[in-house]
């Protein structure tokens, strides 16, 4: 196991875009499994025991309230443990000719997940957020919304952008290229930004002196970052049961809302498959509804004069 993850992160973990959480999910492994224990020898049965020990697991928020956090959820477990140990049996067939002859069913020991739920932004919710942002924030937020992005796709560096194109393009979930059009609306985010960073483009004003930032000067925002500051906001806000990645499905309903075209929205969100898309195509139910009502009545005018000559 030690070797199998050395060379796992060596070859691709270390590359992920977030390594982070690769280098913490590989080494839980090995640790749980031990060092010694060789890739060939894990059977279903060991990944059953697996399973089953990590859903034990907590949230991790902080060491204070560590015993008071939630489980982990099913979904948790399927991608940060049982889809973790699966890639490292596809890297070792595929890659270092390893055989298994024994390889554990994985379908059969994924967790059930609930299907992604689609929250929108209602009423004056935006505009709450809005207004409870720090203004050095506010650019990334607007652009977010602007954009449709992904938390780690929206953390821009400038030579992602390209003016002349007129396109922001970047390696997104997947290491999958992202493009996204720059309109007059991002554009005008985006520019006045100019000269605040030499590399990176959404930064913050630091707001006291402590570990290397001094107060007054501007600093890259960091996923991490941002996700403490969201939370912060979010709770300011008064706006509940919204996450950051909820701004990209709010773009993705409204989109789908205002045009009625599946593959446009896939196209703006860059999903590689339709099916990904089709999870917001409850917002055209209304939409369906009247255009069957319309042909049934059309149906009926049709019919009328038939009757109306008998």
């Amino acid at each position: 196991m030690d070797d199998v993850a050395g060379r796992y992160w060596g070859e691709v973990g270390q590359h992920h875009a977030g390594s982070t959480d690769t280098w913490r999910d590989v080494e839980r492994l090995v640790d749980y499994f031990t060092p010694t224990k060789l890739l060939t020898e894990i059977s279903d049965d060991d990944v059953t025991r697996l399973v089953a020990w990590r859903r034990g697991h907590r949230v991790v928020r902080s060491k204070k309230h560590k015993a008071e956090s939630p489980l982990v959820s099913n979904a948790t477990v399927n991608r940060s443990t049982t889809e973790v140990l699966k890639k490292l049996f596809t890297r070792a067939k595929k890659n270092w000719g390893v055989r298994f002859e024994n390889e554990p069913d994985w379908k059969s020991h994924l967790l059930p997940e609930p299907q992604e739920r689609i929250r929108e932004l209602v009423g004056d919710e935006w505009e709450k957020l809005e207004g409870a942002t720090r203004d050095d924030y506010v650019p990334f937020l607007t652009f977010a919304r602007a954009s449709g992005l992904r938390l780690r796709e929206c953390l821009l560096r400038w030579p992602e952008v390209d003016w002349d194109a007129r396109q922001i393009r970047k390696l997104g979930k997947g290491k999958k290229l992202v493009t996204v059009p720059i309109t007059p609306t991002i554009r005008g985010i985006l520019w006045p930004l100019r000269g605040q960073h030499a590399e990176h483009v959404f930064t913050y004003v630091a707001a006291r002196t402590r570990a290397g930032r001094v107060k007054g000067k501007r600093y890259p925002l960091t996923y991490s970052g941002v996700k403490i500051a969201w939370r912060r906001l979010r709770a300011k806000a008064g706006v509940t049961d919204f996450r950051f990645h909820d701004i990209r499905h709010d773009v993705g309903t409204k989109l789908l809302r205002e045009t009625g075209n599946l593959k446009l929205v896939q196209k703006a969100l860059n999903h590689s498959d339709l099916k990904t898309t089709t999870r917001y195509a409850h917002v055209l139910e209304d939409e369906v509804a009247t255009a069957m009502e319309r042909v049934a009545k059309s149906r009926a005018k049709s019919r009328k004069p038939a009757r109306e000559a008998s």
